[in-house]
């Protein structure tokens, strides 16, 4: 089995990438996994806790840091999570507790979004990080995070919420997200919905 490991984090990681096991209990920043009756201490973002179900089976992606004071584990519901977890993690001065509250402010596309077109807001609401802390994580990543949200066309305009629309009525985001590309930026939010239906056959 060949590992790959990633070099873009500064913490030392060990071998241990996925869980799965029973929620023993649930905190108020971290549940207790039960693998074979041993709890392990996870630490997860509110969102992911609201969702686990307590004593049932359930499977994490699993970000471990390894330094001289500490060994813990981060868990994530979606590996997508994990790895803007990950690119929090490479800019300088912001640690696991500091990305996980960057992770607790708004959802996942919200703050890759934002993070493109270089807006901090969601960032600077994290106790710990600071405005200049919220304009280095833009500064460092809105490029690699304009190549996730694909363009500005995508993510101006009403296309947001055209995507959120199409997905509460049941299409995955990456189906609503291509159909949504071909369209014209310059639609309107129903304008755009109504178009992608069509395409969708609906």
């Amino acid at each position: 089995m060949q590992v790959v490991f990633s070099s873009i984090c500064k913490y030392h990681k060990a071998m241990i990438a996925k869980l799965k096991g029973t929620v023993d209990e649930i905190h108020l920043n971290a549940l207790i996994l039960d693998i074979n009756g041993v709890g392990y201490l996870v630490y997860a973002t509110e969102a992911t806790l609201k969702q686990l179900p307590v004593h049932q089976e359930i499977s994490l992606y699993i970000f471990q840091t390894i330094r001289e004071t500490a060994n813990d584990l981060y868990g994530f519901l979606t590996i997508e999570e994990k790895n803007f977890f990950e690119l929090l993690l490479s800019v300088s001065g912001i640690g696991p507790k500091s990305a996980l509250g960057v992770l607790n402010t708004a959802p996942l596309q919200t703050l890759q979004e934002g993070i493109a077109i270089g807006d901090p807001s969601h960032l600077t609401a994290v106790s710990g990080i600071g405005k200049k802390s919220a304009e280095k994580i833009v500064m460092t990543l809105k490029d690699k995070l304009a190549l996730v949200v694909n363009n500005e066309a995508y993510i101006s305009g009403g296309t947001s919420e055209a995507l959120e629309a199409l997905t509460s009525l049941g299409y995955s985001a990456s189906e609503a997200r291509k159909v949504i590309q071909t369209l014209d930026s310059s639609l309107t939010t129903e304008e755009m919905i109504k178009l992608a239906l069509k395409k969708l056959g609906k």
